[in-house]
């Protein structure tokens, strides 16, 4: 997290991607979670972290982590 000079003091929190030899921004979905695209059922409820409700912020972590995607990562990288 940081602060965002062109906020007046609003802390943001930036997640990016290497995309084609470039960092590009991951936007959250409709929910406001950020989503891993390369590790599955990492999520990030960005609101949260910042309002500093961890509670939130670890459940929807949990909810990641108990997504079919991540089952399913998980089953690929232990074959």
């Amino acid at each position: 997290m940081r602060a965002n000079p062109f906020d007046h003091g609003r802390t943001i929190v930036s997640w990016f991607s290497l995309q084609n030899g470039e960092y590009v921004a991951l936007i959250p979905n409709a929910s406001g979670i950020v989503q891993s695209q390369v590790f599955p059922g990492l999520w990030l409820d960005v609101s949260a972290l910042v309002a500093g409700n961890m509670q939130q912020v670890l459940a929807v972590l949990q909810k990641g982590l108990s997504s079919v995607e991540h089952q399913m990562f998980i089953q690929q990288i232990s074959t």
